[in-house]
C-alpha cells in the first residue's frame, strides 16, 4: 500500500527530526536509512532509543516512497498529529514572557515551503505564535516541518474558521494589526513595532483580501530599489519579523507590556 504524500504524522530530515525529539513530540516509529554511517544519524537513532522510541533500519527505496519532499535525508519519523492551539494560548505566552504580543497572520499561505519558511523566521524572530485560517492555506504538514527545519516543532500555531474574525478578536484583546501592502504609503522603518501587534502576511500570488486588509490599522510596505517589486511572502515576512526584533531590542525578553506609539483602549 503506497504512503499518502504529505501527512500531518511524518517528520522528515535530519533537523525537522532532532527538533521534533527535543521538543517531545510523540513519536511512534523512526526509519533510519540502512547501511548509512552518517554521525547525525546515529545521534538521532540514540537518542529515539534513550527516549524509548522504535528505531526501524530501512531500505532507501521505502524512504523515498514514504517522503513527501523528496529529501528526507535517510531519516523519516512517523508522529503524532500536531495539536493546534487556540489565540488564547498565544496571547497567554507573551503574558508568560511578560512580552508586548507579537503574532504573525497568514492570509490564506498554500505554498507549504512558504509557510514553513514562515514559521522558521517566527521562531528565530521570537513571535509568539501564528495564525492561519482553515480553508486555503498550508498546514501542519511533513513538507511544512522540513522547510521550517524543524522550527514548526516549537512555533504555536492556531487554526481558524474566518481569518478576519481572528483579526476584530485580537484588535480588542489590545492588539494593533499591521498588514503588508506593496502600495502602502507609510514603509516599515517609520512604523512602530513595539506595542501589542499581529502582522499580517498576505498570499504568494494576490496579497491580502479585501476583507482582511479593512481590517488592518496600518499597512506598511518594505522599500525595493531594485527592477522587481515584490518579494516571496517568506522572505518578505523575514524582513517585516526582524524589523519588529530590532525596534524590541533584538533579544528576547526585551519588549514589555504596554510600549509603544500607539495605545488602543
Amino acid at each position: 500500500m503506497p504512503f499518502e504524500k504529505d501527512r500531518e504524522d511524518l517528520i522528515e530530515g535530519r533537523n525537522a527530526v532532532i527538533e521534533a525529539l527535543r521538543a517531545g513530540r510523540g513519536i511512534d516509529k523512526i526509519y533510519i536509512a540502512r547501511g548509512d554511517t552518517d554521525k547525525t544519524l546515529g545521534h538521532i537513532a540514540s537518542k529515539a532509543r534513550d527516549a524509548g522510541i522504535v528505531v526501524v533500519s530501512a531500505d532507501r527505496r521505502k524512504l523515498d516512497a514514504m517522503s513527501a519532499t523528496g529529501a528526507h535525508q535517510g531519516v523519516v519519523a512517523v508522529a503524532s498529529v500536531r495539536e493546534y492551539c487556540g489565540l488564547d494560548d498565544i496571547l497567554a505566552a507573551a503574558e508568560a514572557a511578560g512580552e508586548a504580543p507579537f503574532v504573525i497572520l497568514c492570509d490564506e499561505i498554500s505554498d507549504p515551503r512558504n509557510f514553513g519558511a514562515i514559521l522558521r523566521a517566527a521562531e528565530c524572530a521570537g513571535a509568539h505564535g501564528v495564525v492561519i485560517p482553515k480553508r486555503r492555506s498550508a498546514g501542519l504538514t511533513g513538507v511544512v516541518d522540513k522547510a521550517s527545519a524543524g522550527a514548526a516543532e516549537h512555533v504555536r500555531v492556531a487554526r481558524v474558521p474566518n481569518l478576519s474574525a481572528a483579526i476584530r478578536e485580537l484588535k480588542e484583546r489590545g492588539l494593533w494589526i499591521f498588514g503588508s501592502a506593496v502600495r502602502a504609503e507609510r514603509s516599515l522603518w517609520e512604523a512602530d513595532f513595539t506595542g501589542p501587534l499581529g502582522l499580517v502576511i498576505g498570499s504568494e500570488g494576490e496579497g491580502m483580501g479585501r476583507l482582511v486588509a479593512e481590517q488592518c490599522d496600518f499597512l506598511v510596505t518594505i522599500p525595493m530599489r531594485g527592477h522587481i517589486n515584490s518579494l516571496n511572502a517568506a522572505t518578505a515576512a523575514g524582513v517585516l519579523m526582524y524589523e519588529v526584533l530590532r525596534q524590541r531590542g533584538g533579544a528576547a525578553g526585551s519588549s514589555t507590556v504596554g510600549g509603544g506609539e500607539y495605545h488602543r483602549e
